[in-house]
């Protein structure tokens, strides 16, 4: 990822928070085959567990999936760990990229202060984005009790992180009550558990931006964030505000570096 320094995000715990708010990622392979495409990506739904928000510790966090064993790069995950045990870690680093629910095109109309003076302006695309390397564990072997119980884990963990976090279902103040995996027949579950592999990747590499328009100037900026407000739709009253947040934190660091 281009992490241009007046869009980068340098906070480790903001950028786990922004994985814990979007946990829909996109996890990318290299793994050499003969019969699967040697890069592959599939969008998984991940569990976070934070170890440390020190940028410098080297492990930051565990994300933790579930894959479909059908999925072809499951099956090239297990090919090259066949003979090994059966929870076995690929030699190689993993990608996992996260994006924001909001992005969206900036038209060059929206520069109120730079377009009319000199023209000197182009379209760009706003959005936000972290991206982890790490090293990944996979569970694929159905008759380990090993890989039933972290299924079983991480299945549950996820089911409520989005249950209660996205769906809001916390059964307070009079909405409903999370969906649970108990309440769905046991034998159905072992049989689906039969038919997936769990993932597990270290977070040994983090960085992310929020690409807001901060490398505009201020005219610029509030041109932008009228704009999206004139948009009329949720997303883009959404990046407006996304592009005044970032704008003022740009403002605020350059006043601290004059003093």
């Amino acid at each position: 990822m281009y992490l241009r320094a007046v869009h980068e995000e340098s906070s480790t715990k903001a950028l786990l928070e922004f994985i814990h708010r979007n946990p829909l990622g996109l996890l990318t392979t290299a793994i050499p085959s003969s019969q699967y495409p040697f890069l592959q990506s599939s969008h998984i739904p991940w569990v976070l567990d934070v170890i440390s928000e020190d940028p410098d510790a080297s492990v930051k966090g565990r994300l933790r999936g579930h894959m479909a064993k059908q999925n072809p790069q499951s099956k090239a995950m297990i090919e090259l760990v066949t003979g090994s045990p059966s929870t076995s870690q690929l030699q190689e680093d993993v990608m996992v990229l996260f994006t924001g629910p909001h992005h969206h095109y900036v038209t060059p109309k929206f520069y109120t202060e730079t377009k009319p003076s000199t023209a000197k302006v182009v379209p760009t695309w706003n959005y936000a984005a972290v991206q982890v390397y790490g090293k990944a564990t996979i569970y694929y072997e159905s008759s380990s009790q090993q890989t039933s119980e972290y299924l079983s884990q991480q299945i549950h963990d996820l089911s409520q992180l989005c249950e209660t976090s996205i769906m809001g279902y916390t059964g307070e103040a009079n909405r409903e009550g999370p969906w649970n995996v108990s309440d769905a027949p046991d034998r159905y579950i072992e049989i689906m558990k039969k038919n997936i592999i769990g993932i597990e990747v270290t977070i040994e590499k983090i960085g992310g931006k929020f690409k807001m328009s901060q490398e505009m100037g201020k005219g610029d900026r509030e041109g932008v964030i009228e704009g999206f407000n004139s948009l009329g739709s949720d997303v883009g009253k959404s990046l407006a505000c996304l592009v005044k947040e970032r704008g003022e934190l740009k403002d605020a660091e350059a006043a601290k570096e004059s003093k």
